[in-house]
């Protein structure tokens, strides 16, 4: 049985690592769903198989990444913020918000709404070719993002709304967005191995290998929606499904 929960967390994953939904409120709400035990190596797995999402972007944009070297100095800027802040909240986030339901919904919500009153009341100028973020830029992107230490808020939610906000191209936020990614999930991979990986059992070890590969796989066809889709869309749709979900789970919870 925990081998098929890998299997749907690793897809959930996949599908909405970067989407403006959230993947880490999803893991936790369909989690919620499944017979999974709350339990250090689930919270665990959680985090980590976000990296195998975020590796989908270091095989297709392997190309950009090396072409454009000056963005790694505009990403490592940019990451810093949620590198002080998960590092000082590491232990909170793990103990306290990775498991509950109720930040999630919350988040879920009020993120929902944010997106769609920015859609439909903020629309800053943006470029018409694609410049990248200046460093100045790229810092204030990085606290956008670090607010979604908060399960529930969407990584890429925040830092595509702000980096619009600062008026640069959609197509273009989005990609910074998606690269930015990188560094942030390999850092929180990273620190969390550090700090409990050697408890893991060989079958644990098994289980997340599972989910890490699943999601990596799913998340290379989540990459080529969303390019497509921001050519034509903005996000309000995705909005309202984060209303929509966030009200069904509240409902779930108050009945349960």
């Amino acid at each position: 049985m925990e081998y098929l929960v890998s299997i749907i967390l690793g897809i959930v994953e996949g599908i909405t690592e970067f989407l403006p939904i959230s993947s880490t409120g999803h893991l936790i709400l369909v989690s919620h769903l499944l017979p999974v035990v709350s339990s250090e190596f689930w919270k665990s797995f959680i985090i980590i198989i976000q990296l195998g999402a975020i590796l989908s972007v270091v095989v297709l944009y392997w190309n950009k990444l090396w072409q454009i070297k000056v963005l790694w100095g505009k990403l490592l800027i940019a990451f810093i913020p949620t590198a002080i802040l998960g590092l000082i909240f590491y232990k909170l986030i793990k103990t306290y918000l990775l498991n509950n339901t109720w930040v999630v919904v919350i988040a879920l919500l009020v993120g929902g709404i944010l997106i769609i009153l920015f859609e439909k009341y903020y629309h800053p100028k943006e470029t018409t070719t694609e410049v990248w973020p200046t460093y100045k830029q790229s810092f204030i992107i990085g606290l956008f993002q670090s607010v979604a230490i908060i399960p529930g808020v969407s990584r890429s939610a925040a830092t595509i709304l702000g980096g619009l906000s600062l008026g640069i191209s959609r197509k273009t936020i989005v990609e910074f967005s998606f690269l930015l990614a990188i560094p942030t999930m390999a850092a929180a991979t990273g620190l969390d191995l550090l700090k409990v990986g050697t408890s893991f059992s060989s079958e644990e070890w098994v289980i997340l290998a599972i989910g890490f590969v699943t999601s990596f796989l799913v998340a290379i066809w989540a990459v080529k929606f969303l390019v497509r889709y921001i050519q034509k869309h903005d996000f309000t749709l995705f909005g309202w499904y984060r209303i929509i979900l966030a009200l069904l789970f509240l409902g779930v919870i108050i009945l349960k």
